[in-house]
């Protein structure tokens, strides 16, 4: 069967799954709708936290990023994971006895106040729909791609998917729909590695192959640094980044993990506080089996691309590489025109390719905004992951399956995201500002169309993408360090912070997120252009901006929270109590 055939076969199959899931788990509750009636086992809930933590970005994007950064990608395999492990230790269990499952409901009742609580929406919904953007984008790219529809139909059917589930059930929904989505996505990331690696290494385990020889006995490693320095890149095993760049990269991305509130909301869908413990602990784990399978795919990919494509004739080339390039995804501009591929170091072209309308001598696609420098050939990240099992010339129905896994990824975060939006407008702003006598069926109805209004306006999102979306999914992870995560570890273990401290610290941090991102990432379209990595403040990385925003953040709220008024007492007797584990008594004198 064609690839085709079996995508849609394969993909109907876990569409018709999620759809079932989310028809059986409707919510019935507000309690349902926002935290899956806390009924959750902790192995189920930490599969679908590790679902709703491994998005596009982590699924289609990393092993891509990791592809061409090489050595410096490792800093999103270490930011990412160790968010988790500080999530486990300083954050769930504690949020989890405070007893507020979203973080603007916990910063507002933690600092008294509902100016603290509006900031906290603020920046909810910045860092969600930053992130949900992406997500979007990625479904519409893979249903383009496998379904041979357009980005905008794409984008347009994972909306429809994304509302059946998250607009019926909620959390509820949401969360065994994850547990499904969790499923596909690890298989579908680690057959087509599994078998890449028997095919160049002999080792059935990925890890494991990915330090292993190849046929002509040198390490797989060595031939890739070898493949690297022939074509004029840095070798691959080595870093160029600053060892402050990596610190602030790895932190910003850590204590951007630990708080995301569309991960924190997952910990009180279990019953209790142990259970919170066990299911990040378990989540960890289970998103450990990709996190430390994706270096692995990564030389496999930029190993195969490289020795399928660099000085071949464009008229040799497999089907796979005419497919992507009629997507936009892969550009080939014969500067020299001698029909072969010159793929070396620097840019084919300035920017994303700009295409014309006709055709060249060997039938490429022609590009309007080729560059002057000797490399001929664009490739996108984000398609590595999708076209490696191409590539390696995989059977049919693992192509297809990378595909149903892609949707899955970006599925299942979009809908984390989503439902983060709609509780942030419902609950916290509707239910605990604008109407507290509301009804619990019309908070629910209300919850219902903040997530009908979320999706539409994140579906434009992935529509018609501002040109800076891709860049800066990664950048709400530094919002989220630089805004919430000091509120949150402070109002845990700081009795004296107050709510002047907190409301400071989480402004400033996220203004300064936002300036540095906008000066530059992105520019102001027709106002500024981005600065050049000559200008970074102390030589750090919009990446990794987060982690200076986060640590003035914490400056601000303890200087200004020892300069006013302490928190009422009832307030710190409340931080004192959600310390004390479950069954602690008093000191006893002998």
């Amino acid at each position: 069967m064609s690839v085709q055939l079996w995508t849609w076969i394969l993909v109907g199959i876990t569409f018709a799954l999620y759809f079932g899931i989310a028809i059986w788990a409707r919510a019935g509750s507000t309690k349902e709708f926002y935290v899956a009636g806390g009924g959750v086992s902790p192995l189920a809930n930490g599969m679908a936290t590790a679902a709703d933590w491994m998005s596009a970005a982590s699924f289609i994007s990393m092993a891509g990023i990791i592809s061409f950064a090489g050595y410096d990608g490792s800093v999103y395999l270490m930011g990412w994971t160790g968010g988790y492990v500080l999530l486990a230790l300083l954050l769930a269990p504690y949020l989890r006895k405070f007893g507020k499952f979203t973080v603007p409901d916990f910063i507002g009742d933690r600092y008294y106040s509902n100016t603290a609580r509006t900031v906290a929406v603020i920046c909810a919904l910045i860092v969600s729909f930053t992130y949900v953007a992406g997500q979007m984008r990625g479904v519409g790219i893979v249903f383009s791609q496998f379904l041979q529809v357009e980005i905008t139909t794409g984008v347009i059917i994972g909306m429809a998917v994304v509302l059946v589930f998250a607009f019926l059930g909620g959390m509820k929904g949401i969360t065994y729909t994850q547990v499904a989505q969790y499923c596909v996505l690890i298989f579908a990331f680690m057959v087509p590695a599994i078998f890449i690696s028997i095919q160049m290494t002999g080792n059935i385990i990925p890890q494991i192959g990915m330090g292993s020889r190849v046929e002509d006995g040198t390490f797989l490693l060595e031939k890739l640094d070898n493949l690297h320095t022939q074509l004029g890149f840095k070798e691959y095993t080595e870093g160029t980044k600053s060892t402050w760049d990596v610190f602030a990269i790895t932190l910003a991305l850590m204590a951007g993990t630990a708080g995301l509130p569309h991960v924190i909301v997952r910990f009180f869908t279990v019953p209790n506080v142990k259970d919170a413990r066990k299911s990040a602990g378990l989540a960890l784990l289970l998103i450990a089996i990709l996190y430390t399978t994706a270096p692995a795919v990564s030389v496999f990919a930029r190993t195969n691309l490289i020795e399928t494509v660099s000085d071949q004739e464009y008229t040799s080339l497999p089907e796979w590489f005419k497919n992507w390039e009629n997507m936009g995804l892969i550009a080939w501009s014969d500067k020299n025109e001698d029909g072969k591929i010159q793929y070396v170091n620097g840019d084919a072209t300035t920017g994303k390719p700009e295409f014309t309308a006709e055709r060249g001598a060997s039938g490429e696609r022609l590009i309007a905004n080729a560059s002057t420098e000797t490399n001929e050939l664009y490739v996108d990240r984000d398609i590595m992951v999708l076209a490696n099992p191409e590539i390696a010339q995989l059977p049919s129905w693992v192509i297809a399956l990378v595909a149903a896994g892609g949707l899955a990824a970006a599925l299942s975060t979009a809908a984390g995201l989503l439902l983060v939006i709609s509780t942030s407008v419902s609950h916290d702003l509707i239910k605990k500002q604008l109407k507290p006598n509301i009804s619990e069926k019309g908070e629910l109805l209300a919850a219902r169309l903040s997530i009908l209004v979320a999706i539409i306006v994140a579906g434009l999102f992935g529509i018609y993408p501002p040109g800076f979306v891709a860049a800066v999914v990664a950048l709400a992870f530094g919002l989220a360090a630089a805004s919430f995560f000091p509120a949150i570890v402070l109002g845990i273990f700081d009795k004296r912070m107050n709510k002047q401290g907190a409301i400071s610290g989480m402004i400033v941090g996220t203004i300064l997120m936002l300036f540095y991102m906008i000066r530059f990432k992105t520019g102001l379209i027709g106002v500024l252009d981005p600065l050049p990595a000559s200008e970074w403040w102390f030589g750090t990385s919009p990446e990794g901006f987060g982690t200076f925003a986060m640590l003035i953040n914490v400056i601000i709220s303890i200087t200004i929270s020892r300069l006013t008024p302490a928190p009422p007492k009832d307030v710190q007797e409340i931080v004192e109590r959600i310390r004390i584990p479950s069954g602690a008594g008093e000191a006893q004198h002998h």
